[in-house]
């Protein structure tokens, strides 16, 4: 399926690539489908795109990249409204932000995807070990002018 992106004009997503919120995600309460389009073959960074809105779109990535030790406390009732009733059938995300040249994670409100039917919901975890701006790296400076001295 052809999705209209405001980055990347027109992208084919294929179908298995979509994810539903049923009730959104935070801020966004009236947009269910998105797709995970990837950023590079490699990298472990995605778009995670509006279906219906081409400029609403959020990068996300497991916190596990950055924080191998965070875990999920995912209560009974949240993974039944994925479908789920073991977590080890969930892939977790957390939307990424850019503070100046520093990449922040939202480690409180990551997004908990059932990997089978890709029906997923943002939790909100009152674990206060982590914040909703938690560095995940600094990026590295670029373009920076040299002058020369003749």
């Amino acid at each position: 399926m052809i999705i209209q992106t405001s980055r990347f004009g027109p992208v084919e997503v294929d179908e298995g690539r979509l994810i539903r919120f049923p009730k959104g995600i935070l801020g966004f309460p009236d947009h269910h489908e998105y797709a995970l389009i990837q950023t590079g073959e490699k990298s472990g960074f995605y778009w995670l795109q509006a279906v219906d809105r081409p400029e609403l779109a959020f990068v996300v990535c497991d916190p596990r990249l950055f924080v191998n030790d965070y875990t999920v406390p995912i209560k009974a009732d949240d993974l039944q409204a994925i479908g789920l009733s073991d977590p080890s059938g969930a892939q977790v995300f957390i939307i990424v932000n850019k503070v100046g040249d520093l990449l922040t994670g939202n480690m409180q409100g990551p997004l908990v995807i059932n990997i089978e039917t890709r029906v997923a919901r943002q939790l909100v975890l009152s674990d206060r070990r982590y914040s909703t701006r938690h560095p995940l790296m600094t990026l590295p400076r670029t373009g920076l002018a040299v002058s020369k001295t003749a």
